[in-house]
């Protein structure tokens, strides 16, 4: 009689379940559908893809007129320094696991001055302790923010020492828009794209 093997069988990974709405053709989109693809092309972007949050607004192309334009504002033109707004942005898709928005601005942090140890505490859900001071200021705060849904003073005066009263204003509404798209990504379960790891682990059933 064969023995059993006393190897534990390998795991499979677990499989990503299927976006919730259904693809959309390129040469099948209306009027409307086409100018949100051109707005999104045309802007600093430079090019749409039928993926992430940009394949969920073409349901609602309006809403995603809007949506598009106010994100277009808050990644390239507000005064916060571009480091610390990829900073702020992968602080909440840390927070609320959202795959296709860490695998599309972890990179970009990082050439945006982000440190590799900096991401890799973000993504495991860690304080980032040897991130520089105004990177913890903003830290603290988004973390704050989300526990609480308020922000101490002290957290705040710290932030707004830094940033300004514009500069604040502007990163709430960068961790307000950016929430959305995090959101949107996790409710409609837009996947990345094939071949890429997950960053994080997906609760089972959802």
């Amino acid at each position: 009689m064969a023995k059993s093997s006393s190897r534990p069988k390998a795991k499979r990974p677990p499989r990503s379940l299927p976006p919730r709405l259904p693809a959309l053709a390129a040469d099948q989109l209306r009027p409307e559908q086409q100018a949100l693809v051109a707005a999104i092309s045309s802007s600093p972007r430079g090019g749409f893809t039928m993926s992430g949050p940009f394949a969920v607004y073409l349901h609602a192309p309006v809403f995603g007129q809007l949506a598009q334009q106010l994100g277009a504002h808050v990644r390239y033109g507000t005064s916060v320094p571009p480091r610390l707004s990829e900073f702020a942005i992968l602080c909440t898709a840390s927070f609320w696991k959202a795959q296709y928005e860490w695998f599309a601005h972890a990179a970009i942090a990082e050439k945006r001055g982000v440190k590799p140890a900096t991401i890799r505490a973000l993504q495991a859900g860690r304080a980032p302790k040897s991130a520089p001071r105004d990177e913890m200021a903003i830290y603290a705060f988004v973390k704050e923010l989300y526990a609480t849904r308020r922000v101490s003073q002290p957290v705040f005066a710290r932030v707004q020492k830094l940033l300004g009263d514009a500069g604040i204003v502007e990163l709430v509404g960068i961790l307000g828009y950016y929430a959305m798209v995090a959101m949107t990504l996790n409710v409609f379960r837009m996947p990345v794209p094939d071949g890429t790891p997950t960053p994080f682990a997906e609760p089972k059933g959802k």
